[in-house]
């Protein structure tokens, strides 16, 4: 049960460049660091084995960037998030900088599942004829295979921009569900593969990168 005694600041950030090679359980502990260097007064939990009270957002694949990463943090004492934003951003680095923080209550859904839908922006080496995906993807997960029905995750229609130096930029929403969710890696993957079996990509065309760029 959440303490009224104390204060949900959320954080927005970016995660980019080098840093989005990290995995997620590194950036949780780049971002304890910031604040701790930041002086923000963070609360501690109970027991015997206490730790920040800091909770985050969904889980980024390795190698996907974003500029719009959250997490919560509870503080003991009210700062203005115009002075806590400030302060973070002192402690951080450029790669995985804080640009907004403001108060959420207590009854607020967690971070981790407080925007299931995620929009991403993707970078193709070339242009394809046409955008296409498998119906079905299979995943493997605890030793285990699943099959995905992509329609299930993606919202609307994909859309592309070929761009002047010949390449293109692909942008589409994945919902995450209670069950589970479609990584956007995976999904891109498996759609390169299809589009490459029907020779609507070439063979040595490539992903060269993928960023989340809303959460809602």
């Amino acid at each position: 049960m959440a303490d009224p005694r104390l204060f949900r600041l959320r954080v927005r950030f970016v995660e980019q460049g080098r840093l989005a090679l990290l995995s997620h359980l590194e950036v949780a502990r780049a971002l304890e660091r910031a604040v701790r260097r930041a002086g923000l007064p963070f609360a501690v939990s109970q027991g015997f084995s206490p730790h920040m009270r800091i909770a985050f957002g969904a889980a980024l694949p390795v190698g996907v960037g974003s500029t719009c990463e959250l997490f919560d943090v509870f503080l003991t004492d009210y700062v203005a998030p115009a002075k806590a934003l400030a302060a973070l951003q002192e402690a951080s680095v450029d790669d995985l900088r804080p640009y907004e923080c403001s108060y959420v209550d207590h009854s607020a859904l967690a971070a981790s599942v407080a925007c299931p839908l995620s929009a991403y922006e993707a970078h193709l080496s070339e242009t394809p004829e046409r955008f296409a995906f498998p119906e079905v993807i299979t995943v493997v997960r605890k030793k285990k295979e699943k099959e995905l029905v992509v329609r299930e995750f993606l919202q609307g229609e994909p859309t592309m921009e070929p761009l002047e130096d010949g390449t293109a930029r692909l942008a589409f929403r994945l919902l995450a569900k209670p069950s589970g969710s479609l990584r956007p890696d995976v999904f891109l993957n498996a759609a390169l593969d299809e589009m490459k079996r029907t020779e609507a990509f070439p063979s040595d065309a490539r992903l060269l990168s993928i960023t989340r760029i809303a959460q809602e």
